[in-house]
């Protein structure tokens, strides 16, 4: 399979994404989460790739060590600032984006300020969050969610690169059990997301995301949020593992409902999977994404 493996320099850091395919097709852009690697894509994109796409897999700024620096930025505004300059790099007019995670999340920014850029918006272990205006019709849920987003106050810590990157990353391994309870992942399905985290650099730059997420006194942080509960333009696809440990369900299901979204919204829900769907049950995945290009490429 044709591989190209990119660089970008942004804002004083070395940028890495690999880009699967051939240049002629259809792009679709998969973006990981935390805490994770885009290894977390490796059985999703081949299947894409020989569908007829081309498949762009971004590291986010942060989870490598030439992406680290003390005074940069890491959230929702620089992340997203990054996808437009890959695009613009590979001269990309208009594709699809999937995310998941924190690239969710991402996603969701990036089309709600570039919608004609995106044919369709895929969503991984994350609803789409503008349905949060919404809140007082599904309160009854939160405080499971926020019960199971917990684990966010502990990024605000000045400790949490400690915790996150000692014992070869121990910490972020009893977090992948917690999160998809029923996936027996092996040591190779961790290796990546392993290596990466006993960084403490990569661990403190992975907790910056939340801090800003958080940090709306900085205009930079507020505008990035403002567009985070925008209204989605494109057609939505939303995944998620009944059994993920991070998510509520019942809360996501709540949250996702077609109603509150005028170009369509699909959600769909796994069983026997958790928060990693994309690893955990990587064909499905794959095709359920395939089903939702096909339908969206206009």
């Amino acid at each position: 399979m044709k591989v190209d493996q990119l660089t970008l320099k942004r804002d004083g850091l070395t940028l890495h994404a690999n880009v699967y395919g051939d240049s002629q097709q259809p792009l679709v852009v998969l973006l990981h989460g935390f805490p994770d690697t885009p290894h977390c894509w490796d059985k999703v994109y081949p299947i894409l790739v020989n569908a007829g796409y081309q498949v762009l897999v971004p590291w986010l700024r942060g989870y490598t060590l030439d992406s680290v620096h003390a005074e940069a930025h890491y959230g929702l505004a620089s992340a997203t600032a990054d996808l437009q300059a890959w695009l613009e790099k590979l001269g990309i007019q208009k594709f699809h984006l999937a995310g998941h995670d924190w690239g969710a999340a991402i996603s969701i920014t990036y089309a709600c300020q570039y919608s004609t850029s995106v044919y369709s918006l895929s969503l991984l272990a994350v609803p789409p969050i503008p349905a949060l205006k919404n809140i007082l019709t599904n309160l009854k849920y939160f405080p499971k969610q926020l019960y199971m987003s917990s684990y966010m106050l502990l990024m605000q810590s000045k400790f949490a690169k400690k915790i996150l990157s000692q014992y070869q990353a121990d910490f972020v391994e009893k977090i992948w059990k917690k999160w998809s309870p029923t996936w027996s992942f092996t040591e190779a399905d961790f290796a990546p997301t392993r290596q990466a985290f006993s960084q403490s650099q990569i661990a403190w730059a992975a907790t910056r995301y939340y801090r800003n997420l958080f940090a709306i006194h900085h205009s930079i942080n507020f505008k990035a949020n403002q567009h985070l509960l925008s209204q989605i333009k494109v057609p939505i696809l939303a995944l998620a593992g009944l059994d993920d440990g991070c998510m509520n369900i019942q809360l996501h299901h709540a949250l996702a409902q077609s109603s509150h979204f005028r170009q369509g919204l699909r959600s769909i829900y796994l069983p026997n999977c958790g928060h990693f769907l994309q690893a955990e049950q990587p064909q499905l995945v794959a095709e359920l994404l395939l089903e939702h290009f096909q339908k969206t490429t206009v």
